[in-house]
């Protein structure tokens, strides 16, 4: 049995971010993973916006939380070194009537603590974006909204948390829990571990480790929501994200530009019994193409390059759960929607709890800062000459859509947390979002990782264990 003095479950956004905050602590901390990598759940599919935070009900967790982490999250992009654009966002009334409720917003945002906020009559919002729809009547206009990579900062807070000495463990979900004097026993699909303290950040399934442990129950319902991506081409036809005023499921469909140029649509919203059920459906993107409409006209749908779907941690106490839950067990669940802009808040709670548990001391030897990887395609021409000058792997094109080098496909295998399938070089570097989706990249992908996995092509996976490429060889001399 692996004796550590905190473990916790999940490798996502909130998990990362707890185990960062974790390594300012002399302790021994492990993060315990179903997933072959971080990021494989609702971390990696959602609108990727900072909230900020003029929408959730004064008083409850997700408003405090909210405006906290959306003030913390330049810092943050700036120690982790993560794309964040603070672009700001309207929130779009169509009817003279809905104006009682637009104002409300405001009036919740606050109290909630958020400034700059305005309400803008027609031809305001229409100067200062000309695709929003003819029918608009006046809008919300929230300056301090953002958008933010939720790939690379998952990955920046999991890094950096190993780089100040926090285990990652993959390939090993949870399926028992015991509580002993000193802590819990924690059994999962390859190994035994103990601890003193135990974190539940398992997304969707943080209701089912939950429950192993604490006799008041909850219950986490998978609210799966669609979105359609469209080409780097569309990326300018809002310079903000426009919401439309919220309904009883959310913010509605929702447009926006993304930090790496592309432009998103979505999401719809609708509860599952299934944990796991994340495909697209024909009614659901026919229903994001009609409601996009609603409140930006003539959206380029027809650039479309891919479209995906992620679920929700929905709680029907519609806030998060966080807390001690049981001794020396602490809950981070239900982090739905305004989840990725709260997650620094999240992090710096859930650990400042366990501090004052165990009275931690601070790990001296803490870095906050995360290595800045390189970008090929971002850099000035004379220091992209020079970098390829000394590694010519560095001016080989993998991936055409991106512009991503096999030098930065290299990086990603070979870093603080390798990757170790096509997605997690996808999330690391890019290569395979573009255009083509990785139509023409990936075999080339697929040999890098063989390459320097020590297996052949069978043995590379698109993501999970059974997520088989290649099935066998056909011929003896390949």
């Amino acid at each position: 049995m692996v004796d550590y003095d905190i473990i916790i479950v999940g490798a996502g956004v909130v998990g990362s971010s707890i185990a960062r905050e974790l390594s300012r602590y002399d302790a021994r901390v492990c993060v315990l993973e179903k997933c072959t990598d971080v990021c494989e759940g609702t971390s990696k599919a959602n609108s990727a916006i900072v909230h900020a935070g003029f929408d959730a009900v004064p008083g409850t967790l997700k408003a405090a939380l909210n405006a906290a982490g959306n003030k913390a999250m330049d810092r943050i992009a700036e120690e982790l070194a993560v794309p964040f654009k603070r672009c700001g966002a309207f929130v779009v009334s169509l009817h003279e009537e809905d104006l009682p409720k637009l104002r409300e917003l405001k009036e919740r945002g606050i109290q909630n603590g958020i400034t700059g906020l305005e309400i803008l009559g027609r031809e305001e919002a229409l100067k200062l974006e000309p695709n929003l729809s003819d029918d608009v009547y006046a809008a919300l206009h929230a300056p301090s909204s953002g958008i933010i990579c939720p790939f690379e900062l998952t990955l920046g807070f999991a890094e950096n948390a190993k780089q100040n000495g926090v285990d990652f463990v993959f390939q090993s979900g949870v399926t028992a829990i015991t509580k002993t004097a000193g802590g819990y026993n924690v059994e999962t699909e390859r190994h035994a571990y103990s601890c003193r303290a135990l974190i539940n950040a398992a997304g969707v399934y943080s209701d089912i480790i939950h429950n192993m442990v604490c006799e008041n129950k909850i219950e986490i319902i998978a609210r799966r929501g669609e979105y359609i991506l469209l080409d780097k081409t569309a990326g300018d036809h809002v310079s903000r994200t426009i919401f439309q005023l919220p309904g009883v499921y959310g913010k509605g469909v929702l447009v926006s530009p993304t930090v790496h140029g592309n432009l998103i649509v979505g999401p719809t919203s609708e509860d599952i019994d299934d944990k796991e059920a994340t495909k697209t459906t024909r009614d659901a993107l026919a229903d994001i193409v009609k409601k996009s409409a609603f409140g930006v006209k003539n959206v380029p749908l027809r650039q479309a390059i891919t479209s995906f779907s992620g679920l929700r941690a929905h709680s029907p106490t519609d806030d998060f759960i966080i807390g001690e839950s049981a001794p020396f067990f602490f809950d981070a669940a239900a982090i739905e929607s305004p989840g990725l802009s709260a997650v620094p808040a999240i992090g710096e709670r859930i650990a400042e709890m366990v501090k004052e548990k165990f009275s931690l001391a601070k790990n001296e030897r803490f870095n906050p800062l995360r290595p800045m990887r390189v970008h090929v395609s971002e850099l000035p021409v004379p220091q992209r000459r020079e970098l390829i000058e000394k590694n010519g792997a560095y001016g080989s094109i993998v991936c055409r859509c991106e512009q991503i080098s096999e030098g930065e496909i290299r990086d990603a295998i070979n870093g603080i947390i390798g990757a170790t399938t096509l997605d997690g070089v996808k999330r690391r570097t890019r290569a395979g979002m573009g255009r083509c989706q990785s139509g023409f990249c990936s075999p080339r992908v697929m040999m890098l990782l063989a390459e320097s996995l020590g297996t052949d092509l069978t043995g590379t996976r698109k993501n999970s264990p059974s997520s088989l490429i290649v099935y066998e060889k056909t011929r003896e001399d390949t």
